[in-house]
């Protein structure tokens, strides 16, 4: 078999988020190219890797990896490396694990962010590592993992940052320049929509969050921001904080989860103003909102500083606490915002440009085989 000229490559595709709508657009980028990944679950992603040429590591077969990825820490190390692709140039998308699959061609890694369990363990826990179960067996793991992380990332060829955050943690972590390349938002405001019955009865305005539920994403700091006032919020998200969340629902809030996108852009399309208020390396969900015409009110900080502009397509709340973001959401309440404005911010952002300057990066890559 001929090898191929481009592949890609992701760590796991058993959610959706960010880093998948990436591998989505690498897909447009590059048609003919398989995916290669260590876990998938078609049900838990997005239906457009159901028809995909996707390539799993030996470990997909065990359900409960591809149920919750967390809990194949101990082996993906092993996974990773022993994935082989035959290809020219592959394009890994990467948050830890894609950078570290082998090939004889060259490597140009998307960093979605350095390992964020290994680099930012007790942020990506949501708090100090020894009070989460999966915290002493991941800081019994972090010296090995460290070395096999670095040692991979030596192997890169080509590093792309996805923020100015990510870039200077690529150059802290593994000492190396990245060029800056912002995801695209992937989100058409134009397409069709559907119905979601479990607000069907709400009328447009209600605050949004979208998010995974993890502990970093402070989707509880949200909840409580709305708890008992008259404002109603609506969640879209799945993760480990599904059911503690769900335990305390306030009848104005409601959580959904594994919404088509076309639910999706309903959804969007409905709500009065995004809260962000998790640490993120780029601030990909203010963009999808301003793409319908919504504004943010977003955490000062990370990757929100280079999507949000303040004052015309949002604003910043200092500390992801209820009383912040309550306060946000007020002044946001009071102010008039530019739709037009805020589409053109996230037409900034575009599909078009992405694949346009990934596709130059591999031409280039692809030379030097």
């Amino acid at each position: 078999m001929s090898r191929a000229a481009v592949a890609i490559a992701h760590d796991y595709l058993t959610q959706r988020g960010g880093a998948e709508r990436v591998v989505l657009t690498l897909m447009k980028a590059f048609p003919q190219a398989a995916v290669h990944t260590t876990l998938f679950d078609p049900d838990a992603t997005y239906p457009e890797f159901a028809a995909a040429d996707v390539r799993t590591s030996p470990i997909n077969r065990f359900a409960t990896l591809r149920r919750d990825h967390r809990l194949a820490l101990p082996v993906l190390a092993t996974a990773a490396s022993r994935m082989r692709i035959d290809a020219d140039v592959v394009v890994a998308s990467s948050s830890g694990w894609a950078h570290g699959f082998e090939t004889p061609g060259r490597t140009v890694v998307y960093c979605h962010n350095p390992a964020r369990w290994l680099y930012q363990t007790d942020e990506y826990l949501g708090g100090s590592a020894w009070r989460s179960p999966l915290g002493p067996p991941m800081l019994a793991l972090r010296p090995f993992l460290k070395r096999w992380d670095r040692r991979q990332a030596e192997q890169v060829d080509v590093y792309l940052a996805n923020s100015r955050v990510v870039q200077r943690r690529i150059a802290a972590t593994y000492g190396r320049d990245a060029e800056l390349l912002p995801p695209p938002h992937g989100m058409d405001a134009s397409a069709a929509r559907e119905a979601v019955p479990e607000i069907a009865c709400w009328e447009p305005g209600y605050a949004l969050v979208v998010s995974r539920l993890l502990p970093y994403k402070n989707v509880d700091a949200v909840i409580e921001a709305v708890r008992g006032t008259g404002r109603r919020l609506v969640v879209v998200g799945r993760g480990p904080e599904e059911a503690r969340l769900r335990a305390t629902l306030p009848d104005n809030v409601r959580l959904l989860g594994g919404l088509s996108d076309a639910q999706l852009r309903t959804v969007y399309a409905g709500a009065g103003v995004l809260v962000a208020a998790s640490h993120e390396d780029f601030g990909l969900a203010p963009l999808e909102a301003a793409a319908f015409g919504v504004p943010a009110v977003a955490l000062r900080g990370g990757g929100f500083l280079e999507t949000v502009l303040e004052g015309e397509t949002g604003l910043f709340f200092d500390a992801p606490t209820p009383d912040h973001i309550t306060a946000a959401l007020d002044i946001s309440d009071r102010q008039t915002w530019d739709g037009d404005r805020l589409r053109a911010r996230a037409e900034e952002f575009g599909e078009t440009r992405f694949i346009e300057r990934i596709r130059a990066i591999v031409r280039d890559a692809g030379r030097s085989t």
